[in-house]
């Protein structure tokens, strides 16, 4: 049985351009598989049939044969045309009906409507996903929130040989055609930032050293460059910073990229979870008793009073909403949880521990 191009992309049979832009938008975001590493087989086949599905429903003359006859028609394409009235022997259960002698590349189906195979005569061949995903989201200018949010270095995995898209690609296709992705392999370097820098967001500049190949001597030219790298507040460890043929040229005449990785530096105070942050304060036993005043230094700078009145138990957390890491929501910052340890005395003198008793002794 064939696959559900409708309930793949979770849209419905009557949905138009938008709908189906949208639910592509959402669905490639979540299943590219630069976002799955631990996953990554399961989400490259998601991302697989997510864009397959695309290519064709986008299509009004794919769609349109796709609800004719499935998948499986649409794949197999016409066999060699017999003469005018002897039909199809295969490909399609039933044949397809009466074709003229040559009707394709180029012919008709049942109910008028018009398809143009490959060159090869053969059927619908689904484009390199990685392809479909560039050219998404450069018709929608490289400043899409959602995308910059999930890839704030630019483009990420590149095609490589993917099947560029043909002249009858589709409507949509033949409207976002500009920007191909490149077949280059990528170099990594890490990003080393503190928890500092990662909250206030910064700019950074790498200079690397890139192999370029002289054409008239046909010699590596050893060539200085400079990546500036424009860390957004919040970003967190693992973000990539793509930048395109940037790197040393191979012999082939491809330019490798260079990804840049953020990576988080250990902090003395702070610990990072999530879009929160986390500090451990101890406390006397004492003040664990009878209440406390701190301050903290925040990442920004700011002194922040902290304070309790009420019995505080070993291990305790209590939560300062709006004092954590930046979020893609400039209002609003995730939490700070402070976690209270209590330091207990490691010994008591007789009248001490008498008048414990004769305090505690009825709590």
């Amino acid at each position: 049985m064939g696959k559900d191009y409708y309930k793949i992309l979770n849209v419905d049979k009557n949905a138009d351009e938008e709908q189906l832009k949208k639910a592509y938008k959402k669905l490639a975001l979540k299943w590219h598989p630069d976002r799955h590493q631990t996953e990554k087989e399961e989400a490259e086949k998601k991302f697989k049939e997510i864009n397959e599905a695309f290519e064709v429903l986008s299509d009004k003359n794919k769609r349109q044969i796709y609800d004719m006859y499935g998948e499986e028609g649409l794949k197999a394409g016409p066999p060699p045309p017999t003469e005018e009235g002897a039909g199809f022997a295969g490909g399609f259960p039933g044949g397809f009906g009466n074709f003229s002698s040559g009707a394709f590349p180029g012919g008709t189906f049942p109910g008028g409507t018009t398809f143009t195979f490959s060159s090869s005569g053969r059927g619908f061949n689904p484009t390199d996903p990685n392809t479909i995903f560039s050219q998404f989201f450069s018709n929608l200018g490289g400043g899409d929130d959602d995308f910059m949010n999930a890839f704030p270095g630019g483009f990420p995995r590149r095609s490589k040989g993917g099947r560029p898209p043909s002249d009858d690609f589709g409507d949509f296709f033949s409207r976002s055609r500009g920007q191909e992705s490149g077949g280059a392999l990528e170099v990594k370097h890490s990003l080393p930032l503190s928890l500092e820098d990662i909250y206030k967001g910064t700019t950074k500049k790498l200079k690397v050293t890139r192999k370029l190949i002289d054409s008239a001597t046909n010699k590596v030219v050893p060539t200085d460059k400079i990546l500036e790298i424009n860390v957004r507040p919040g970003l967190k460890a693992g973000t990539k910073f793509r930048f395109p043929k940037s790197g040393d040229e191979l012999p082939n005449g491809d330019t490798q990229d260079i990804v840049v990785i953020l990576e988080e530096k250990p902090h003395p105070i702070y610990t990072r979870d999530g879009d929160n942050l986390r500090i451990t304060l101890t406390l006397s036993l004492l003040e664990a008793l009878t209440g406390f005043k701190k301050t903290i230094q925040t990442l920004d700078d700011r002194k922040l009073a902290i304070s309790n009145s009420l019995v505080i138990k070993p291990g305790q957390e209590q939560r300062f909403p709006n004092e954590g890491m930046p979020t893609k929501n400039p209002n609003k910052k995730g939490d700070l949880v402070v976690k209270y340890d209590v330091k207990f005395p490691t010994r008591l003198s007789e009248d001490q521990k008498k008048a414990l008793k004769d305090c505690l002794q009825d709590v």
